[in-house]
């Protein structure tokens, strides 16, 4: 065991403030990695970089191995740097987004991508991941939408959770495994507009029922690391703001590092909050920031502040630890290069077994909107077109990339002709799918291509680039001039299989009036080719249930399931216009999908939902059986989920909030009852004073999804 305090006696205050700042790989480097954030100047002296802590975003195990055997001779104390990367959704080997995986209800699937990821990254000399980004989302103009799990509270829990799990294994030692950091802490899914990097202002009462808990889950599976998130809250940016630093630290109890975010501390001058770089630094630190993000406040500001007493040097003592302890969990002291393969591209990269992975993860994630009996597609089909720009397109594995590289994905084209090599197979773009890509020019060989075919596949949606970091979109409809292509195609052939790829849930409503069957794949990755295919030909079996509301229009965004009733609420799921509710003149406030919505090739029947009593109290427990046919002659899964409704309290509720969910495998023609315990904490809700109490009262239990609640029971809290 490294005596941490022993190396910390020894440390002059320089030496401490450089392990609580943060640069660039490409600082160290003459590899430029991929960036997050503006390359300013920051003007530390060259020699300051033997005492920098960390650094983020390297290339490959080449530069890792370099930088930390050039720190660890420069270095008189022979501390460890630690190396930090966004690893999203993959390293080399990529699987489906977040939003995306999180469409599966499948948290042990969420921790098989995680440790391919984690296996990658560790060779490549990475020790530390900026995911799971936890933050709860409303809004699919928000481009970072696509590394959430969604709008529900309990899923975004669940699957952060899993996350953690995944990526840190059971012993951060483990070379295979790597640190988590949870982010943003908080409320970043809240932004205003939808626009990134924008104010967040909501009441506590809506932070700490829906933004707050998927932070919390994750502090309770262990994260290593929590990330301020840019936004003010409520007036104050996260990076100094003093609630939130209390809920974490003093509620939470969270003992790890807290790392700003890519020179939030430096914004808060331009935030208005700061008036110059002290007070910037003052108000970071004294929030128990520990680690500045590619900014330089503490490196100008801080030695001088604990010189002249603004603050403790046990209070940077305190902070300087927790970084050391991260970096003794991780096995650093021990072994400086631990985990690095330099032979990582032969080795570890995209091995079959992690394809294999993350091709599951793709087709578990899918979800299947509409099918009027189309599909599965029969091997024997002799003329496919594919249509669509993209029909034969490698940029399918997302925006966050990390390493992955889009010549390595397999495309729809690429996947069909491997698994279907009798058919004929005819690709006509038709058009582009940028904004300025309106030319109809490739339409007239589109749909001639559509006429000479016994069935199209139509492969739409949006550019990478258009979702992530920074790229939110105003208007969420499809791009280009793909809108006007659908009708000209499925009028030319009504055998038209529509495959939709976006980082975002968008507007659909040409595909769902005119697409004889609608699959939606998001971003899936590395294997996306190969799991389209599959999916389109049955070899694998739809079972993904959207974890986002599609808007049938922009202009209903945000829009979500778990709403509270208004006093006028419309209670018919159509369009039409009726003066004074809750609802717009040309839409009507429903969703063209809702939360939970998703398709299979098998038909399952909700059959019963029985409650064991139909009263509780605080210190009993209810049991819920919901029992599912598969009236099919397909095996299939399906996840069953349970919402509650508190019909009436002293605060508004929602009038539906999921509670409970089993994803379950059913044989052909198999009849499963499915088990779910309800218990008073499941009840509570916080209250005007913001503490979570549940009230006696009636419950509404119902299984199906969002707006389409199959079953339901009721039972009373006494």
């Amino acid at each position: 065991m490294t005596d941490l305090k022993k190396i910390l006696s020894k440390m002059t205050i320089p030496e401490k403030i450089g392990q609580l700042m943060q640069l660039r790989g490409a600082d160290f480097t003459e590899t430029e990695a991929g960036e997050t954030g503006p390359n300013d100047n920051l003007n530390i002296n060259k020699h300051f970089y033997k005492s920098i802590g960390s650094a983020l975003s390297f290339a490959n195990p080449t530069d890792t191995t370099e930088v930390q055997k050039t720190h660890m001779e420069k270095d008189p104390l022979k501390i460890p740097m630690i190396f930090m990367m966004d690893v999203i959704h993959g390293f080399r080997t990529m699987y489906p987004i977040p939003l995306a995986l999180g469409c599966s209800f499948d948290p042990e699937l969420m921790k098989e991508c995680c440790r391919v990821a984690a296996r990658e990254a560790s060779a490549s000399g990475i020790h530390v991941t900026f995911a799971p980004m936890v933050d709860y989302v409303r809004d699919a103009r928000w481009g970072r939408v696509m590394e959430t799990c969604g709008e529900d509270p309990l899923l975004n829990c669940i699957m952060g959770a899993a996350q953690v799990e995944g990526f840190q294994g059971d012993d951060l030692k483990n070379e295979n495994n790597i640190a988590a950091c949870a982010k943003h802490f908080a409320a970043y899914g809240g932004a205003e507009a939808g626009r990134d990097y924008s104010g967040v202002e909501l009441s506590e009462h809506i932070l700490r029922e829906y933004y707050l808990p998927a932070y919390k889950a994750c502090v309770d599976a262990g994260v290593s690391m929590i990330m301020t998130s840019f936004n003010t809250l409520n007036g104050v940016p996260a990076v100094a703001n003093e609630w939130l630093e209390k809920v974490l630290r003093e509620e939470w109890g969270f003992k790890g590092v807290v790392i700003s975010d890519y020179a939030a501390i430096a914004e808060l001058i331009t935030h208005g909050v700061a008036a110059d770089d002290r007070e910037a630094a003052k108000k970071a630190f004294g929030n128990l920031c520990d680690i500045e993000m590619v900014s330089n406040k503490y490196y100008n500001c801080l030695e001088e502040m604990i010189k002249d007493g603004t603050f403790p040097e046990k209070m940077l003592d305190e902070a300087v630890l927790r970084v050391l302890e991260l970096k003794d969990r991780l096995g650093l002291f021990e072994d400086p290069y631990r985990g690095i393969n330099p032979n990582a591209e032969k080795e570890v990269y995209l091995l079959p077994e992690s394809r294999e992975t993350v091709r599951r993860a793709a087709e578990e994630s899918a979800v299947l909107l509409k099918n009027n009996g189309i599909l599965p597609l029969s091997d024997n089909i002799k003329k496919i077109a594919l249509i669509g720009p993209f029909a034969d397109n490698k940029k399918i594995i997302g925006e966050w990339p990390c390493m992955g590289k889009n010549e390595e994905c397999v495309t729809v084209k690429e996947g069909i002709s491997a698994l279907v090599p009798d058919a004929r197979i005819t690709v006509a773009e038709g058009c582009g799918y940028y904004f300025d890509d309106l030319s109809e020019e490739g339409f007239s060989k589109a749909v001639a291509a559509a006429k000479d075919a016994d069935v199209v596949i139509l492969c739409v949606g949006e550019p990478q680039e258009y979702s992530g970091e920074s790229n939110n979109r105003a208007d969420i409809e499809l791009p280009g001039a793909q809108k006007r292509l659908i009708p000209e195609i499925t009028a030319a052939n009504p055998n038209t299989v529509a495959l939709v790829f976006s980082g975002r849930p968008n507007v659909l409503c040409e595909l769902e009036q005119n697409a004889a069957a609608i699959l939606h794949m998001w971003f899936p990755g590395t294997e996306g080719g190969n799991a389209a295919a599959n999916l389109i030909f049955g070899r694998a079996n739809p079972c993904g249930k959207i974890t986002m509301s599609f808007p049938k229009k922009t202009g209903q965004c945000p829009i979500y399931y778990n709403h509270t009733n208004t006093g006028r609420p419309k209670l018919t799921n159509d369009d039409e216009f009726v003066r004074f509710i809750s609802s717009y003149i040309d839409c009507g406030p429903f969703p063209l999908y809702s939360f939970g919505y998703g398709l299979s090739y098998s038909d399952f029947e909700y059959e019963s939902l029985e409650l064991s009593s139909d009263k509780m109290t605080a210190d009993e427990k209810i049991t819920v059986k919901v029992t599912v046919k598969n009236k099919s002659e397909r095996a299939g899964k399906e996840t069953v989920m349970l919402y509650l409704r508190d019909v009436c309290a002293s605060n508004a509720r929602p009038i539906q909030q999921l509670i409970a969910f089993s994803k379950e495998k059913f044989e052909a023609g198999e009849r499963k009852t499915v088990e779910f315990e309800i218990n008073e904490k499941m009840l509570r809700f916080p209250d005007n004073q913001n503490k979570f109490i549940s009230e006696k009262g009636v419950f509404e239990i119902s299984t199906g999804y969002a707006d389409h609640l199959i079953l339901t029971g009721k039972f009373s809290l006494i």
